[in-house]
């Protein structure tokens, strides 16, 4: 459940009053989501979403997040807008907690996603690429490499609990990553966890994306593979190649990938494999049960990680 701070209706009615939303007739509870607490909020101008940012957000990032979500819908991306208070303001204060309106998109997020979703995920992942080429704003990925050995570091004594060998399995991992990680391809702004859940749909048609509170500076490709891993694998851990082929034939319809960001793609999408198995292994160990945080079972992205493994070619991912 994402709703970790709850809202009473006389302090959502008066917070409502700063913004240009109208009267608050409604709200509920989001379930979706594991970071911050979420409401959909009926007002009298429309529908809405009300997040409060819980203790894992920076409030100091959320210029960052908020500003891309702005550059990004006026290039054309279908994503959310911060809604701006009468003082001009976008970022109040709520239940103690940082809290933004920001615009409702029509649309589901889906369960079971064919190859033609996938395809338009790929689509839609290069044009937020392109369109954020020049946002002015930077931030360095807090979960690349350097991220991934804090968690690492903290999980490490304890990981065999989840999977004999995982310690030694991974301790080898990193060492791979020092010596290859690719450091000169394309980078720019990217989503960095666009997930099924992220993204929304009206029958086959892309909607929108939502969620930019991972988005940062990283490598292009990064976010492709990090899409093989979220969108192209079924619920027995195996590889969906029709739903890679049709993933990368999209983002390289709108930005075709280079020779080396191709190349990249097996060690890239290993690492994405660690990055989300290594938090979902952090909470699994060390995060108190009931506290601010959805546990997720990290076994699931330890199967990735050893598929990305044995992977030989990016042809493998379906890469035409």
């Amino acid at each position: 459940m994402a709703v970790y701070t709850d809202v009473n209706e006389n302090e959502l009615s008066a917070f409502l009053k700063a913004y240009p939303v109208g009267e608050l007739l409604s709200y509920k509870g989001i379930a979706e989501g594991t970071e911050n607490s979420n409401f959909l909020v009926h007002a009298s101008t429309g529908s809405y979403i009300l997040t409060l940012y819980e203790k894992r957000v920076d409030k100091a990032d959320l210029p960052f997040f908020l500003g891309l979500m702005g550059h990004l819908a006026r290039k054309g991306i279908s994503c959310p807008l911060p809604v701006t208070a009468h003082d001009g303001t976008v970022i109040g204060t709520l239940a103690g907690r940082p809290a933004v309106i920001i615009t409702f998109l029509e649309g589901l997020s889906l369960r079971r996603p064919t190859a033609a979703h996938c395809g338009e995920v790929g689509k839609a992942l290069a044009a937020l690429h392109l369109a954020g080429r020049d946002f002015p704003m930077h931030r360095p990925n807090a979960l690349a490499i350097d991220g991934w050995r804090k968690l690492w570091a903290a999980s490490r004594e304890r990981a065999d609990e989840v999977e004999p060998g995982l310690a030694a399995e991974v301790d080898a991992d990193f060492a791979e990553f020092e010596r290859n990680w690719p450091a000169d391809l394309p980078q720019g702004i990217i989503h960095a966890d666009l997930f099924p859940d992220n993204v929304f749909f009206l029958g086959e048609k892309l909607s929108g994306l939502i969620d930019f509170y991972f988005a940062c500076d990283d490598l292009y490709a990064y976010d492709v593979a990090t899409c093989l891993n979220a969108w192209c694998f079924e619920k027995d851990f195996s590889f969906n190649l029709t739903k890679g082929t049709a993933l990368l034939a999209g983002y390289q319809s709108v930005r075709p990938l280079g020779g080396d960001e191709k190349a990249a793609l097996p060690i890239l999408a290993r690492g994405s494999a660690l990055r989300f198995m290594l938090t979902r292994l952090y909470d699994w160990l060390i995060i108190p049960n009931g506290g601010l945080v959805m546990k997720r079972d990290p076994t699931e992205y330890i199967r990735r990680m050893r598929f990305h493994r044995a992977i030989r070619s990016p042809s493998e991912y379906g890469l035409i």
